[in-house]
């Protein structure tokens, strides 16, 4: 079962997020050889053209620390005012396939409005 929790981001702005997985135990989840991929989409059943993929790495396999980040075009792309889902998704390489994908973090997005728009955007 994945954690569940809504997010705020400001359009027009970078983001950067830590996520710090941990097991049942509480001890940080060890995610070596492990891939993340996140998506931000406007409901759950439209296809890849109006996906946002977060950039995604792995900033500490030990501890369990991954960072979710979106460049400051991509949500001023993202209409204000508006809700979307995301969820993110962790994927264990064994011997070079896939050997299991567990979803980790999901939820809503909110995106609040921009009113400065700085030149170029």
């Amino acid at each position: 079962m994945s954690y569940y929790k809504d997010l705020t981001i400001d359009q027009g702005s970078s983001v950067s997020i830590d996520v710090y997985l941990t097991n049942k135990d509480g001890t940080a989840k060890n995610l070596t050889n492990y891939t993340p991929t996140a998506h931000i989409s406007p409901n759950y059943n439209l296809d890849s053209d109006n996906i946002t993929v977060f950039t995604c790495t792995v900033d500490s396999a030990a501890s369990g620390i991954i960072n979710l980040a979106l460049s400051y075009t991509q949500t001023d792309n993202l209409k204000a005012n508006k809700r979307y889902v995301y969820d993110l998704e962790i994927a264990r390489d064994s011997s070079g396939s896939i050997a299991e994908i567990e979803r980790v973090m999901e939820g809503q997005i909110f995106i609040t409005p921009s009113v400065t728009k700085l030149p170029g955007l």
